[in-house]
């Protein structure tokens, strides 16, 4: 199975911002605080794992724009102190470092595309990611932890940075202008 090259994105600055302010998760709520063990909580922000004794947050957190029945909602991992943003990388980010992920082709309008969605070993999620892009359906490829579906970050063909053209026009989005969802550039989010 061939492919195109990928992009792991993290959470948008915007989105963990929000969070690091006061402001409530996707549910409404404030986040939880707690003291990480070290025992494997990765940073959905900087895509690093939280260190043993560092304060964390756990929010409820949907990587869509709209509210639709695709639109997954679930737990995730931030640091309680804001950290630097992941870039924009075709290396496989630290953070993932459990044996698999469920990798899952989504459409331009933020919607599962049937069929793309495996468990898929970890030394694999790039080479699955890159030939779901054969696929002109697939805008962008989610990866979520395999045992609990938990939203670990996002995944773009690598000429997919910028605003696709035409989708501008269809979104009111203008191009240029700073999205957070879905990631289509490497500009942090307001």
């Amino acid at each position: 199975m061939t492919g195109k090259a990928v992009i792991f994105e993290a959470m948008p600055t915007g989105d963990a911002q929000r969070i690091w302010d006061g402001g409530p998760d996707a549910y409404g709520n404030p986040p939880e605080r707690a003291v990480s063990d070290g025992s494997g909580l990765p940073c959905r922000h900087c895509l690093q794992m939280i260190a043993d004794g560092k304060p964390y947050l756990i929010i409820a957190y949907r990587p869509f724009a709209s509210i639709t029945p695709y639109a997954e909602t679930g737990p995730v991992f931030l640091h309680a102190d804001p950290c630097q943003r992941a870039e924009s990388s075709g290396d496989l980010p630290q953070s993932l470092d459990s044996p698999s992920y469920l990798v899952r082709g989504y459409s331009d309008d933020q919607r599962i595309v049937y069929g793309t969605g495996s468990v898929v070993a970890r030394v694999d999620v790039s080479r699955y990611a890159g030939a779901l892009f054969a696929n002109p359906a697939v805008a962008f490829v989610d990866v979520r932890s395999a045992s609990n579906n938990c939203f670990q970050c996002r995944i773009l063909a690598d000429e997919q940075m910028d605003i696709i053209p035409g989708q501008a026009a269809r979104t009111g989005i203008k191009p240029g202008a700073q999205i957070s969802v879905p990631y289509r550039h490497k500009a942090q989010s307001t």
